[in-house]
C-alpha cells in the first residue's frame, strides 16, 4: 500500500445485484482497496454507502482523513441497459416537428411505449438545413398546457435538426421557459440524419432521467456522507467519462455503461492490449473485444432491448447468465440456467435467519409442491408503503400489499395461479424480487463458494431433488444435482466465449454449434474425430463469481485464461480510470456550383472555397469537442481527426467536393488538485 499522503480515485459500479467500490492511487492508478455490497433497490444510497464505506475502511487508515484524500469518484452502472431492456421509465411526452404519420411509424415509438404521449407539430428543415415551414409555437404551447403537469420530462425530434438545429432549440426553450422540467433533444444525442431513429432514441432517454438522477443522488449523499469533496463522473457506454450533471440530462448515454467500464479496467489490471473480456456478475455475462488497446465500437448505435439507438457504444453482448441466474428443470432431469434473476436462496438465508427454518418446514411437508424452497420479498432497502403504485393495477397493488421486506414463502401468497401470474408481473416491473435456487446456491453446495448459507443452499437442493426429479432427497443426488447446475453454467459460458471469438453471436446447432458444445461439455471428441476450438487471444475473466467456473472454461477452451488482480471489482477500477472524451461531427456539402455548405452546431454558414469550408469545418469541430471535455472537467485535451471527402465526377480538387464529414475527437484524463 502506498503511503497516507497520497491521494485517491474511487470507482463504484452499481449493477443488478451487487455494487462495488475501488479505492485508486490517483497517480499509479493501483488498486489499494475494494469492497462490495448489495445492490438495494428500494434505496440505492443504502447500498452506496455501504461499498464505499468498506473500501475506504479497507484501507487501513483513518476514515475521514481517506476521503478528504479523494479527488475523484467515477461511476458505472447498468441500470439503464436493464430498463431499457424491461420497458421501464417515467412517462414523457415526445414533441416531433415536421415529420408526417410515415415517420412516426418508422420510429417505433407507439410499438416501444404503449401509451407513450406523441405529439405532431409544424416546423422543419430540408436537407440542406433551410426552413421548410416555421417552428409552430402556438402548437407547442397547446401541447405543453395539454400534457406538462401528467408528464415528468419532454423529448424533441425536428426533421433534419442535424443540418438546422434552431427548432429544436427553439422548442426546448420554449419549454423550460414554461415549465421546470427536462428536456431531451436529439440533437444532443445523435449526428445522423435518420429523423425516425434520433426521436426513438431522444424518448428513451427522456424516460432514463429519474433513474439515473436516483443514482446520481445516492452517490452524492454517500460522498457527503463521507465528506468527500470531488467532482463526480460517470461512465458513458463507449467506455469514457462525462460529469454527472451533464449525463443526468443524457442519460442514454449510459447504457452499456457497465460493460464499457469493464473493458477498460480489465485492461487496466490485465496490462493486455489484445483479448477477450468476459465479465461475469450476478445478473448477466458480458462480452466483448479490446484489439490494440481500443475497445471495439458498434458505429451503429447500441442496440438494446432489440431497438436500435443512435448512442456510440462498445460493441458488446450481453447474456442473462450469472451467479444468481433462475435454474429450472424438467421431469427428466434437464438443467436450464435461465436469463432472469432470482436471489439466491443462500443470500437471503444468511440476511434473514427465519430462512431456515421456512426451509426445514418444506422438507418437513411431503406435499409442499413444486414452489417449495422459493420466495418473494421486497427489494432490498425498500420497506412496506414505499414503492411506486403508479401503474399498478388494483389486484397488484392488493398483492403488493402482502409482500414484505422480509422473504415470504412463494407457495404461501401464490396459492392460485392467478396470484403466481400477479406475483411473476410485479417482479417484471421491479416491484418485487423472486427468490430460489441459483447457480451461486449450487456453488455453495459444492463448496466453491461459502460467503453465504450453505446450510439454506444444501436444502434448496434437497427440495429440488425431491419435489422436481421426484427422487429421495440423498446427500449423492443433491450433490450431483448442484454439479448438473455447475456444468451447465460452465457449458454455457464457454459457449459464449466461443461465439465471442468467432465473431458472431448465434450459431446453427446442426452446424458449427454442435462441435462447440463439444468442446464446452468437456468431451473433447465426436465419433472419431478429436475435437478443439479456441481462442487465438487471452481471455481476461472478470467479475465475482469467474474463479468458480473459468478455470475450467480455461482448461476446456484450451486458452490462456488471465484473472488479474482485483478482477472482481474491475467496473469499478475502469470507471476511476477512465478518459473523458467527446466527438463532433460536422458536414460539408457542396451543391455542384461552387457553393459549399457547413452544417455546424448551431447554425449554417456558406463557403465559395471547398477548402475553406473544410477548415472551418474542422476548427467548429475542434473547438466544439475540445470545449464538451473541458466543461466536463477534462484536462489537457489531445485531438484525433478523420476527413473524409466525396467528389464529383472528374473532380481533380476540393473544388470538386460533393460531401465531406470531418469528424474530431477530444479526449483528456480528469483535471485533479494533486
Amino acid at each position: 500500500m502506498t503511503g497516507s499522503q497520497n491521494h485517491y480515485l474511487v470507482g463504484v459500479d452499481t449493477g443488478g445485484t451487487y455494487t462495488d467500490a475501488a479505492v485508486m492511487d490517483a497517480v499509479s492508478n493501483e488498486v489499494l482497496a475494494s469492497a462490495k455490497a448489495l445492490t438495494t433497490r428500494g434505496d440505492l444510497a443504502v447500498g452506496v454507502c455501504e461499498a464505499i464505506e468498506r473500501a475506504l475502511s479497507a484501507l487501513g487508515g483513518d476514515t475521514a482523513d481517506a476521503a478528504s484524500r479523494v479527488r475523484l469518484v467515477s461511476v458505472s452502472t447498468t441500470l439503464a441497459t436493464n430498463a431499457v431492456v424491461e420497458g421501464h421509465g417515467s412517462p414523457v411526452c415526445v414533441v416531433l416537428v415536421g415529420f408526417d404519420e410515415t415517420m412516426v411509424q418508422r420510429s417505433g415509438l407507439s410499438s416501444a411505449f404503449p401509451g407513450l404521449v406523441v405529439e405532431r407539430i409544424a416546423g422543419g428543415h430540408d436537407h440542406n438545413g433551410g426552413e421548410i415551414e416555421k417552428l409552430d409555437v402556438g402548437a407547442l404551447a397547446d401541447v405543453v398546457d395539454k400534457h406538462g403537469s401528467n408528464v415528468e420530462a419532454f423529448a424533441i425530434a425536428s426533421q433534419f435538426a442535424v443540418r438546422n438545429p434552431a427548432h429544436e432549440l427553439a422548442a426546448r426553450d420554449f419549454i423550460t421557459g414554461k415549465t421546470s422540467l427536462p428536456v431531451t433533444i436529439s440533437t444532443e444525442l445523435a449526428s445522423a440524419l435518420d429523423a425516425p431513429r434520433r426521436a426513438l432514441t431522444a424518448a428513451l432517454n427522456a424516460r432514463l432521467i429519474s433513474r439515473i438522477s436516483l443514482l446520481i443522488r445516492a452517490v452524492q449523499q454517500a460522498m457527503h456522507r463521507f465528506g468527500i469533496d470531488a467532482p463526480l463522473m460517470m461512465t458513458k457506454g463507449d467506455g469514457s467519462l462525462a460529469r454527472a450533471e451533464t449525463v443526468a440530462l443524457r442519460p442514454i448515454e449510459t447504457v452499456l455503461s457497465g460493460p464499457a467500464a469493464s473493458l477498460v479496467g480489465a485492461a487496466t489490471l490485465s496490462g493486455l492490449s489484445d483479448f477477450i473480456l468476459s465479465d461475469m456478475g450476478g445478473t448477466t455475462t458480458d462480452l466483448g473485444v479490446l484489439k490494440d488497446s481500443r475497445p471495439q465500437v458498434n458505429e451503429q448505435g447500441a442496440d438494446v432491448g432489440g431497438w436500435r439507438t443512435m448512442v456510440q457504444a462498445i460493441d458488446v453482448r450481453t447474456l442473462g447468465l450469472g451467479g444468481d441466474s433462475e435454474v429450472a428443470f424438467d421431469l427428466k432431469g434437464t438443467v436450464s440456467v435461465g436469463a432472469r434473476r432470482s436471489v439466491p436462496v443462500s443470500l437471503i438465508a444468511s440476511r434473514f435467519p427465519g430462512v431456515l427454518q421456512q426451509l426445514e418446514d418444506d422438507i418437513s411437508d411431503a406435499e409442499s409442491g413444486s414452489m417449495a424452497g422459493r420466495f418473494v420479498m421486497l427489494p432490498l432497502g425498500r420497506v412496506p408503503g414505499d414503492g411506486q403504485l403508479a401503474g399498478l393495477s388494483r389486484r397488484e397493488q392488493e398483492v403488493l400489499a402482502s409482500v414484505s421486506a422480509e422473504p415470504l414463502p412463494l407457495r404461501k401468497l401464490a396459492a392460485g395461479s392467478g396470484a403466481h401470474r400477479t406475483l411473476e408481473t410485479l417482479s417484471r416491473k421491479g416491484h418485487v424480487q423472486l427468490a430460489g435456487f441459483t447457480p451461486s446456491d449450487a456453488a455453495h453446495v459444492l463448496g466453491l463458494q461459502d460467503n453465504w448459507s450453505r446450510e439454506a443452499a444444501v436444502l434448496a437442493a434437497r427440495l429440488l431433488v425431491r419435489n422436481v426429479l421426484q427422487k429421495p432427497p440423498s446427500d449423492e443426488l443433491t450433490t450431483l444435482l448442484a454439479q448438473r447446475v455447475w456444468e451447465e453454467t460452465v457449458r454455457l459460458t464457454g459457449r459464449a466465449v466461443l461465439e465471442t471469438a468467432l465473431g458472431h453471436h448465434a450459431i446453427e446447432p446442426g452446424g458449427a454449434g454442435g462441435l462447440i458444445d463439444v468442446v464446452c461439455r468437456g468431451e473433447g471428441r465426436r465419433s472419431l474425430a478429436r475435437v478443439s476450438i479456441s481462442p487465438e487471444v487471452p481471455v481476461v475473466a472478470v467479475g465475482g463469481p469467474v474463479k468458480i467456473y473459468y478455470p475450467e472454461v480455461g482448461k476446456r477452451l484450451e486458452c490462456d485464461m488471465v484473472f488479474p488482480k482485483s478482477c472482481e471489482v474491475a467496473n469499478a477500477v475502469g470507471a476511476a480510470t477512465g478518459m473523458i472524451a467527446r466527438t463532433v461531427t460536422i458536414e460539408v456539402n457542396g451543391n455542384g456550383a461552387g457553393v459549399f455548405r457547413v452544417h455546424g452546431p448551431e447554425s449554417v454558414s456558406q463557403f465559395a472555397s471547398a477548402t475553406a469550408a473544410i477548415d472551418e469545418a474542422n476548427r467548429l469541430a475542434r473547438e466544439t469537442a475540445g470545449a464538451q471535455v473541458n466543461a466536463m472537467g477534462g484536462g489537457q485535451v489531445s485531438f484525433a481527426e478523420d476527413v473524409q471527402k466525396f467528389l464529383l465526377p472528374d473532380a481533380v480538387d476540393d473544388n470538386g467536393l460533393l460531401r465531406a464529414t470531418i469528424k474530431i475527437e477530444a479526449t483528456a484524463r480528469p483535471a485533479l488538485s494533486l
